[in-house]
């Protein structure tokens, strides 16, 4: 384990050159790669479904539509229902070509006039009603925000969650699409510079505690850094030691973490950070399976979100060698 009031010891400039080199490699490596975005449109698959990134004005439609559908169901007498693509593993599909989930064409009903499904109608209709605010004021909210403006009819924040992320698969739109984040955990330092709102943005200037990463990633832009890699660290604690000692002095890098499992603002600004510099990404985690979820998770996503996101990236491992006074890391690199 790491000494809280040690010093972390400078390296020798020969064994400084010998990392740097390697990871100048790697960084011609990624540099040289060429970026082909494909989509299921260039896959020609039938009968599935992608989310995508959409505008407010492009969900206003959306929720209007799908309103529109439900009162001329209730006018032709079929009653008040909703139609939601089915989010269970039964009806999901791996596309290997694009590395990612997308869901197929199974649809499930959410009548109103039915018991067991009437009070997710009505929390179905709510959410659509506070996500058609919330585009209509170009404004956003946390989910624990949105949780709060209904308290008595949610109940459990899970509630509202579970029906957020159907809304969004329904309107066929990311999540951070309806204008709704997760609250703030991720943090970064290190040389990187950017704009968040307006608002000039110097990492390496940010203490110990580093910059908190916005949970709307359209605020940010202007990304610029003259980084050589991207470092990946699961704990704050180690997060905090390599801030304390200026680790990006000597080895020029970004340094980030979700302290602990990764939420979606960290992995996007992660995706922004890896597509924008064209760098390469190293993550330090512990080897163990906790370890090794977090770093699948930051590589493949996770399921319950997985066709809510963008796809992810396979990755190259490189193990660190295990010391008798300090546990086992996982060290991989993610390329683009």
């Amino acid at each position: 384990m790491l000494n809280a009031h040690a010093p972390l010891p400078s390296p020798a400039p020969r064994h400084r050159q010998e990392i740097m080199k390697k990871v100048e490699q790697l960084e011609r490596a990624v540099k040289a790669q060429k970026q082909e975005i494909r989509t299921l449109k260039d896959l020609n698959l039938p009968s599935v479904k992608e989310v995508v990134d959409k505008d407010a004005k492009a969900v206003l439609d959306e929720i209007e539509s799908s309103i529109l559908k439900v009162a001329t169901s209730i006018l032709d007498g079929d009653g008040f229902t909703y139609s939601l693509p089915n989010r269970s593993k039964a009806n999901q599909l791996y596309v290997p070509e694009l590395d990612r989930i997308v869901l197929k064409d199974s649809l499930s009903h959410r009548p109103f006039a039915n018991t067991s499904t009437c009070r997710k109608t009505v929390i179905t209709t709510r959410i659509l009603q506070l996500v058609h605010e919330l585009c209509l004021k170009r404004i956003h909210v946390t989910k624990r925000d949105l949780f709060y403006t209904d308290v008595k009819l949610f109940e459990d924040q899970g509630n509202s969650d579970a029906v957020l992320d159907d809304v969004a698969c329904m309107l066929t739109c990311t999540r951070s699409s309806l204008h709704v984040v997760a609250s703030e955990k991720g943090v970064v330092v290190g040389r990187l510079q950017f704009t968040e709102d307006g608002d000039e943005i110097d990492c390496s200037r940010m203490g110990v505690g580093g910059k908190a990463i916005p949970p709307n990633m359209d605020k940010v832009a202007n990304i610029r850094s003259d980084a050589k890699f991207i470092l990946l660290v699961e704990k704050d604690a180690a997060f905090m030691r390599l801030a304390e000692d200026r680790f990006y002095s000597t080895y020029p890098c970004i340094i980030i973490t979700a302290k602990g499992q990764p939420d979606v603002a960290t992995r996007l600004f992660l995706r922004k950070l890896r597509y924008s510099l064209k760098i390469p990404v190293l993550a330090l985690v512990d080897s163990d399976p906790y370890g090794l979820k977090i770093l699948s998770v930051y590589m493949k996503g996770s399921m319950n979100m997985s066709t809510c996101l963008t796809r992810r990236a396979p990755a190259r491992f490189a193990h660190s060698p295990k010391t008798p006074s300090a546990p086992a890391r996982q060290v991989t690199t993610l390329p683009t």
